[in-house]
């Protein structure tokens, strides 16, 4: 518990310094101004601060960004919940570039990613096992949403359902620590200054639920395709293996979307709050539709274009080279959203719906949809607008969104990487226990090899001398060519006279099946299922490494067992 509480406030600390980092530079960059306010190198700055990062990333500290969310997801399935020490830094200064310079991303990933290198590193350094490692790291990740939101109870929700699903109520105790102690410190030293808050204006008014219905099956289906453009975008720059010259396209892509599309430029919230206090028409002042924004369709196909593009902004911006999440993005987009839905029922019927609690709403839906974390997204909208008036709708929305999305993508954007790649097995213990047994590290090589042309009475000499019943028969390349067992051999071991003349190639069999080092541990046992072998060999590009065997497996699943169980 004190570690707990020691991790949320140095994650809160953590969260408050990215973030004023993020608005001095903006500041500076900007001298105080909007997108497009001061010159057209504006739209060049995303482009400079992408290649900045990429050149500290790639060509100093040989490191890969990604998403870091997923990254973390990984660590604490396959890598024993060690993140290592350099996340608990790099992270938080590259996303201040990225950001700073109007990267079309989010801060909150960043935060998290290193509140959770923390949390990783202080279990370590106080020796703790996986469980413990892992319980600290969801600390890190209460503190830094709840210090970046002011939201104690979202930080204990989202580390809760998205970094540490699966894991018990006991969990909670040190979570909710850790989160007070994260917002404390952001309102300690940052005030009511938080990334984002709103008051409510308008009461929820029952008769407006056949709309919230139809925003949540809007957001859903918003969220799917953030999703698969996020995926596409990421296929396609990724082609580019030069790091320097696929940052430079992303940049350039991405100040051409700008251009057309100012609101796009950086996290986004500065959008989001002009929607809310009905600010519309600075959103397009800096753009060409800003002559006709009189006229409501212009503004709504303005705005159809900015939800359109952003998923692509954001995606350019990451993969291209740059660092953030997708966290602000399916914010910002679930606002605009929702405010153009609101906007054009107004428009086209004599409904007089609010659009700011549309946009708010509309926020939770494709926060829901697109991170598969409801409750995350519920809470969230519940406290940056400081109380429940909306909790009917934002619980309705939420849950039509998360549905909608489920049936087209079951899995979040931050583990359907890992689950296509076997790394990660959400909500099944068994499988997530398995799939952190690598082949690799349970290689028997304590079997003696024969070669195919020795005799008998050469294997009868390794017989004397190995405690093992399994003979790898393997040629002078390497290759396995076949097995010999102890019972093979029984009956004529001991017949002298055949020792000589009876050729290892004679009576060796061919193995089962094998398998490869690289496999995951669900295909080795589906392999040994199959086979109803006990031992199998092992082989990469044709080479014999060892034997892997069934007991070891289970000896070193039953200790893992022990070592995860949560109590």
């Amino acid at each position: 518990m004190i570690l707990s509480a020691v991790i949320g406030a140095v994650a809160g600390l953590a969260a408050v310094a990215l973030k004023e980092s993020v608005h001095y530079i903006q500041h500076v960059l900007l001298r105080g101004g909007h997108a497009g306010a001061e010159s057209i190198l504006v739209y060049f700055y995303p482009l400079i601060g992408i290649m900045i990062t990429v050149v500290i990333t790639r060509y100093y500290w040989k490191d890969k960004l990604g998403h870091g969310i997923t990254d973390i997801l990984y660590a604490i399935s396959q890598k024993s919940s060690i993140i290592v020490r350099g996340k608990m830094y790099t992270r938080m200064l590259t996303s201040a570039i990225t950001v700073g310079f109007g990267g079309s991303v989010g801060l909150e990933a960043p935060i998290v990613v290193t509140g959770t290198a923390i949390g990783s590193n202080v279990g370590r350094l106080m020796h703790l096992d996986y469980k413990n490692r892992t319980l600290l790291i969801g600390c890190g990740a209460a503190g830094a949403i709840a210090g970046i939101f002011n939201s104690p109870v979202t930080g204990v929700i989202f580390s809760s359902e998205v970094i540490l699903a699966g894991l018990g109520f006991a969990t909670f105790i040190p979570l909710l620590i850790a989160s007070v102690c994260g917002s404390l410190v952001a309102l300690a030293l940052l005030g009511d200054d938080v990334l984002f808050s709103f008051v409510l204006k308008d009461p929820f008014i029952a008769s407006e639920t056949p709309y919230f219905i139809l925003l949540g099956i809007v957001c859903g289906l918003i969220s799917v395709y953030f999703t698969r453009l996020t995926y596409y975008v990421e296929h396609r720059i990724t082609k580019i293996k030069n790091y320097a010259f696929r940052g430079l396209v992303g940049g350039l892509l991405l100040a051409i979307i700008i251009f057309f599309f100012p609101p796009i430029y950086g996290e986004g919230y500065d959008s989001i709050k002009l929607l809310l206090n009905a600010n519309e028409s600075e959103m397009v002042f800096q753009s060409f539709f800003s002559l006709n924004y009189g006229n409501p369709l212009v503004f709504i196909f303005f705005m159809v274009g900015v939800i359109f593009f952003k998923p692509i902004a954001s995606s350019l911006t990451i993969e291209s080279g740059g660092s953030g999440g997708i966290f602000a993005p399916s914010l910002f987009l679930g606002g605009v959203v929702g405010f153009v839905f609101a906007f054009a029922f107004n428009h086209i019927s004599p409904t007089n719906i609010s659009l700011s609690n549309f946009a708010l709403v509309g926020m939770c839906g494709v926060m829901s949809g697109v991170l598969h974390a409801p409750l995350t997204a519920i809470f969230l909208i519940a406290e940056i607008t400081g109380g429940y008036t909306l909790f009917v709708p934002l619980m309705l929305v939420s849950a039509i969104a998360f549905s909608t999305i489920s049936y087209f993508e079951k899995y979040s954007i931050y583990t359907k990487r890992l689950i296509e790649r076997g790394d990660y097995i959400p909500h099944d213990k068994d499988k997530q226990l398995l799939s952190g047994i690598k082949v690799r590290k349970l290689i028997e090589k304590d079997l003696i090899t024969v070669k195919p042309y020795q005799k008998l009475s050469d294997l009868v000499n390794v017989v004397r001398k190995s405690k093992r019943n399994i003979f790898p028969v393997v040629d002078d390349r390497g290759k396995l060519v076949g097995i010999i067992t102890l019972d093979d051999i029984r009956d004529i071991m001991f017949d002298e006279s055949a020792r000589e003349d009876i050729v290892i190639s004679s009576i060796m069999s061919d193995p089962p099946a094998f398998v490869s080092s690289r496999d995951s541990m669900q295909s080795v046992m589906n392999t040994f299922e199959i086979s109803g072998a006990w031992n199998l060999p092992v082989i990469d590009d044709g080479k014999y490494l060892g034997f892997v065997s069934k007991s070891r497996i289970f000896n070193t699943y039953r200790t893992k067992l022990k070592k995860d169980r949560v109590e």
